[in-house]
């Protein structure tokens, strides 16, 4: 083999091992074009008399086809990542406007003059209550719902105290209790809110932002109207 060649060689196996040095710092990973180049390269200046075995050049092939199917798959995985987020976003901008059923203990008493929402009733109970209190803590509205069997169940509460009084404006507080022989039983709730904006967050997650009650995932929403 002359000097020209072997330097030639060398110089792609250099490439190759400055490349692997970058990929394990996190830089660049070795290209498909390299890995050829380094492939024709020690098929260009194999001894003749000691040709490459038919094997091991089938395996530096299985390599390469290998390699190129692995970028192509990760560049495929990033196209469709980046697709379902950009849908999710636009999905997501359309809901601004619209009321949403989430997850939460204080309802927005707005213009419509009323609060609604649902409770999450675990077991059946014999009395179930609605306590509605202003931000000062007070008791302003009790509502009791009667007996009621486990599931989901709707409440609406008109916006006025027990004399019929229409309250002003703003946040509510919204505890409802089921009563069980053990006693008492504070149950999870979830009130309709407004939708005021929707956020996309560095990650790809989308918050949407409720008018009154601050944010929320996306994934917590479990009714659209």
């Amino acid at each position: 083999m002359s000097a020209v060649n072997s330097a030639s060689v060398a110089d792609v196996l250099g490439q190759y091992r400055v490349q692997q040095d970058s990929k394990a710092q996190g830089g660049s990973e070795l290209g498909k074009d390299a890995f050829m180049e380094l492939m024709l390269a020690q098929m260009k200046n194999q001894n003749p008399l000691e040709p490459q075995d038919n094997g091991d050049f089938i395996s530096q092939l299985a390599q390469f086809s290998s390699l190129e199917e692995m970028q192509n798959l990760t560049g495929t995985v990033d196209e469709v990542a980046g697709q379902f987020r950009s849908s999710q976003a636009l999905q997501a901008s359309a809901m601004v406007g619209k009321t949403v059923l989430a997850p939460s203990s204080v309802g927005i008493l707005g213009a419509e003059g009323e609060v609604t929402g649902t409770i999450d009733v675990p077991a059946s109970t014999g009395g179930l209550r609605l306590s509605v209190m202003n931000q000062s803590g007070e008791l302003v509205r009790q509502i009791d719902m009667g007996s009621s069997q486990a599931g989901v169940v709707s409440f609406r509460w008109d916006g006025q105290d027990g004399n019929g009084n229409a309250l002003p404006q703003g946040p509510y507080q919204i505890v409802a209790q089921g009563s069980y022989p053990s006693g008492p039983q504070q149950l999870g709730t979830m009130v309709s809110a407004n939708v005021d904006s929707v956020s996309l967050n560095n990650g790809g997650s989308i918050t949407l932002n409720l008018a009154g009650m601050g944010s929320i995932a996306l994934s917590d929403v479990k009714q659209i109207n």
